[in-house]
């Protein structure tokens, strides 16, 4: 039940991200609406499959598409 969870959460995280620069963690929280645990759940999830970019600016985590 959670792996089918995750998998919903990256791909609104995943589509959210689609067609732009990339979004901080705080910008992607807000624009999915996501808690969290979820937030962090699909980001692991799709950092896993390597269709992600996390870096870190002005102490802000950045994510973006690859």
């Amino acid at each position: 039940m959670l792996k089918e969870k995750a998998g919903e959460i990256a791909g609104k995280i995943w589509n959210t991200l689609n067609g732009t620069e990339g979004m901080t963690a705080k910008q992607l929280k807000k624009a999915t609406k996501l808690v969290d645990k979820d937030l962090f759940l699909g980001l692991g999830w799709l950092l896993r499959e390597d269709k992600l970019s996390v870096t870190e600016k002005e102490g802000e985590l950045f994510i973006k598409l690859i």
